[in-house]
């Protein structure tokens, strides 16, 4: 039984008071009892019913991306979990420059801003105070919520939790006996879902969770999501590697919510990967952790290293004895998808 199993097991006691506080404060909510607000735009949220990763980040940057070029000005508003930054409003970056650093604005948002250009994203604990600068100062029309489900005080035109097709929805319970952030009653708040993360290994899981959802609440629309190598990128800003092979035997490392996922792209992409390691979610790294990850990569007999562009962030500034890559991921909606978005928001 792992550590998780064991704390599982302690909490699962507890886990129906979980749940019926999440499910008071929800009713409360629903009664006008706590204040929700409306914006004057759109808004659009994405979450998850579980705890840890469910591909949220891939899906935020690339819905951001594909409202950009059908001519919306969106604006990703995240809490900023990690970051230094404690301001009501904290702005990684207008969309022009970015003005925070990874540990001020915290390793996702800084992770978006960087990828998008033109793009605000605005990081802020109460979020209410990041969505209308967006709106205000920075015109935005159209509001994502990175991580939104929970964060019921502001109202939202759409509303989609994603589930990971690895993970799915562990074993059931909700927290502290299992991953739910709340009962699965809660799922009927929602516009629709989302399978994140679906390759050939877990396809028949995840569509067989899919059909589970569809039974259960027939009235909201299911989509797929897949993560595709977009590209390996050396750290030191040089070309693109167009074959895999010539980054020799590597060592690789992440600190992501599900690091098997990207131990699954790095092998699929034909790296030769002769050790992997995996850290908390939202590690710091420091100069003494990236030496001796170089050190241990080098006993191992690796002559290069690979991450996530989540990790390199963090990184990125850190002096290191091998050479670095990114490997580089890209999510491909399903065409319907996209269909959806615009439909709705028109």
């Amino acid at each position: 039984m792992n550590k998780s199993s064991i704390l599982f097991t302690i909490g699962r006691p507890f886990s129906p008071l979980y749940s019926w506080l999440m499910t008071t404060r929800a009713g409360l909510y629903e009664k006008n009892i706590f204040n929700q607000y409306t914006l004057p735009v759109p808004v659009i949220s994405i979450g998850n019913l579980t705890m840890g990763g469910s591909g949220k980040t891939p899906v935020v940057m690339a819905l951001a991306q594909g409202l950009k070029d059908q001519g919306y000005r969106p604006a990703v508003i995240s809490r900023g979990y990690g970051g230094k930054a404690a301001e009501k409003h904290n702005i990684v970056t207008t969309g022009e420059e970015l003005l925070l650093s990874p540990e001020e604005a915290g390793d996702e948002p800084f992770m978006i801003a960087k990828a998008l250009k033109g793009v605000p994203v605005i990081t802020g604990k109460t979020r209410i105070h990041p969505c209308r600068y967006a709106v205000n100062a920075l015109h935005a029309d159209i509001i994502i919520l990175d991580d939104g489900f929970q964060h019921i005080a502001i109202n939202r035109n759409i509303d989609i939790v994603l589930f990971n097709a690895t993970t799915l929805a562990g074993n059931s319970r909700v927290f502290p006996g299992g991953v739910l952030r709340e009962p699965v009653k809660s799922l009927s708040r929602c516009h629709a879902f989302m399978m994140t993360g679906v390759v050939e290994n877990n396809r028949t899981r995840a569509e067989n969770f899919a059909a589970l959802l569809k039974k259960r609440f027939p009235d909201k629309p299911l989509f797929f999501a897949k993560l595709l190598q977009d590209n390996i990128a050396p750290a030191n800003g040089g070309e693109t590697i167009v074959n895999s092979s010539d980054i020799g035997r590597t060592y690789g490392f992440c600190a992501i919510a599900n690091p098997i996922r990207f131990q699954e792209s790095i092998e699929a992409s034909g790296v030769d990967l002769i050790h992997f390691k995996s850290f908390r979610d939202h590690k710091k790294y420091c100069q003494r952790s990236m030496d001796k990850l170089c050190s241990e990569a080098a006993a191992s007999g690796a002559n290069s290293l690979i991450t996530t562009a989540k990790d390199f962030v963090k990184i990125s500034s850190f002096k290191r004895t091998l050479p670095l890559f990114v490997l580089n991921m890209k999510l491909k909606f399903d065409s319907t998808f996209e269909e959806y978005i615009l439909k709705k928001l028109k």
